[in-house]
């Protein structure tokens, strides 16, 4: 891998997960450490990224118009993370002793993976690389890996082998993530891989529970995967229009505002 292919996917990383170590980053990437800190301060020049002790965080401001870096390959919206933190953490609070969960790939699922109490035991079937290093540190957990095919812009294990051995778990709660959530054209991801792996997790659970920062309704994105009306639970921040609560409502949805 060049240096031009290594930036481009630390630039989808950080979109991905908001704040990365240089220790995680020398194990994605099997450089040195020099060379990890010199791209990092590339990217902090270009006010994409602030550095912080042993790593560096998303920049909120972080530009997203000059079209002439070439490692820039997409405009993603720049995460929420104190947000996606508390819908994370009222998710997990959710969670109950021996269950199974499935929990998708996403920045905010990442959250409810960290937030498991530490005493509760759980069987995770997952998806998502951060989701599985969050999760296996954890001595109660006992995670199920859908692996298959990497995808290093989304963190996301994909293959039909990963999808029959969602089909064939059965789960108390499964965490979804979202782009998108429209009243009239659904709930959309910006990737088609995603979209068959994420039905096959809302089919094979009980309650099925739609975590998404309030910046995504209204929003659509390319690839449709469920109407809203199919999930039982939706957990999101306290800026939620009131068109989306009356929606929400309106459906019989459980909702929850962090």
């Amino acid at each position: 891998m060049d240096r031009h292919q290594r930036i481009k996917q630390i630039t989808n990383l950080f979109q991905v997960k908001n704040v990365i170590s240089i220790k995680e980053l020398l194990k994605q990437f099997n450089v040195s450490e020099m060379t990890i800190r010199r791209d990092l301060n590339l990217l902090s020049k270009d006010n994409i990224i602030e550095l912080i002790p042993g790593g560096a965080i998303l920049k909120i401001e972080a530009a997203t118009e000059n079209e002439e870096e070439p490692y820039l390959i997409t405009h993603a919206e720049m995460k929420r993370t104190r947000e996606k933190m508390r819908i994370g953490k009222k998710a997990a609070s959710l969670i109950e002793s021996n269950e199974t969960l499935i929990i998708d790939i996403g920045s905010t699922t990442e959250h409810i993976a960290r937030f498991i109490p530490e005493q509760v035991p759980v069987t995770i079937l997952c998806y998502g690389m951060n989701i599985l290093a969050e999760i296996h540190r954890k001595k109660n957990c006992h995670p199920i890996l859908a692996g298959g095919y990497y995808h290093s812009d989304t963190l996301m294990f994909e293959s039909q082998e990963g999808i029959q051995l969602i089909k064939k778990t059965r789960a108390d709660k499964a965490f979804i993530s979202a782009a998108g959530v429209s009243e009239e054209l659904g709930v959309t991801t910006p990737n088609h891989y995603e979209v068959v792996t994420k039905q096959a997790a809302l089919k094979s659970a009980k309650t099925k529970i739609l975590t998404v920062d309030s910046s995504k309704f209204g929003v659509i994105k390319t690839a449709y995967f469920a109407n809203l009306n199919e999930f039982d639970i939706v957990i999101t921040d306290s800026e939620i229009s009131e068109e989306y609560r009356d929606i929400i409502d309106k459906l019989g949805l459980e909702l929850y505002v962090v």
